[in-house]
């Protein structure tokens, strides 16, 4: 194997929200599915939840790569806070307003109810968390007018969620939830993203027994299971470049590497 195979094999899980990473299992295949059917009915809201690392931002900018070319969305990554900066973005997004000064929330409504588009605007919202529950309400009203559609993303919490107030709860069409890999979805992800960046004999270093292994280590989360593999291979990539075969098997993933690269990336306590 190529001293460069072990970079290549690490780049390829670098903690990025890239469209071409979309890497297809089955049931997140069916759930994405379901998510671009609830879009096409003539909802209100969608709301995509789950914890940190299962995919939802991924999931928002497949939705947006794969609609904007056939209709109006707009999506926005990170959170804007300041309110009035939140309705003059909307505004000028949505409808080509540019507002110079503070915009409340009582005058935005008003061009919303008064401006007419021959198709409901789509705006996809990530992080929706980190936005005020005050806001969080706001953004239910324009919803209500039915001249702009939402779907956001919210993680989900041990304590408070959004999705659990009822005032909430009966405004939302469609709820979605995204959840972690299981240990043979697991597997699939991993190899499927490394021999689409061509790093075939490194995708089959991964055995049931090394991914068994990683599972327990990250219980199935995209994220820290990418944050592994990038420490992981790089690892491989020092004892490679240090000429210390006797250190790395070829054949397959060393389970003492895996534990190495898991306290490093503090998913273990050493």
């Amino acid at each position: 194997m190529k001293s460069s195979i072990y970079q290549s094999s690490k780049n390829v899980f670098l903690d990025t929200v890239n469209v071409e990473d979309y890497i297809q299992l089955d049931r997140v295949s069916t759930i994405y599915q379901s998510l671009k059917d609830s879009v096409r009915k003539p909802l209100k809201m969608i709301l995509l939840f789950g914890k940190p690392g299962t995919g939802k931002s991924m999931f928002l900018t497949k939705l947006y790569h794969d609609l904007s070319s056939i209709q109006k969305v707009y999506i926005y990554r990170t959170p804007i806070l300041d309110e009035s900066e939140f309705y003059k973005v909307l505004a000028q997004d949505l409808f080509g307003i540019k507002y110079k000064g503070e915009l409340n929330f009582t005058q935005f409504m008003r061009v919303v109810e008064e401006y007419e588009t021959e198709e409901t605007p789509l705006v996809l919202l990530d992080e929706a968390q980190l936005y005020s529950n005050s806001l969080m309400e706001k953004i239910r009203l324009l919803s209500d007018t039915r001249k702009v559609k939402f779907v956001i993303t919210l993680h989900k919490t041990e304590k408070e969620d959004l999705i659990a107030k009822a005032h909430f709860q009966t405004r939302i069409w469609e709820t979605i939830e995204l959840e972690n890999a299981s240990s043979m979805e697991l597997k699939i992800y991993i190899q499927k993203k490394l021999m689409k960046a061509n790093c075939f004999d490194s995708a089959n270093m991964f055995q049931n027994k090394s991914v068994n292994l990683i599972h327990k280590l990250t219980n199935g989360n995209y994220r820290d299971t990418n944050k592994l593999l990038y420490t992981l291979f790089d690892i491989y990539s020092y004892y490679d470049e240090q000429n210390n075969y006797t250190a790395i098997n070829r054949n397959h993933i060393s389970n003492k590497i895996i534990e190495m690269s898991a306290i490093h990336t503090g998913l273990v306590n050493a």
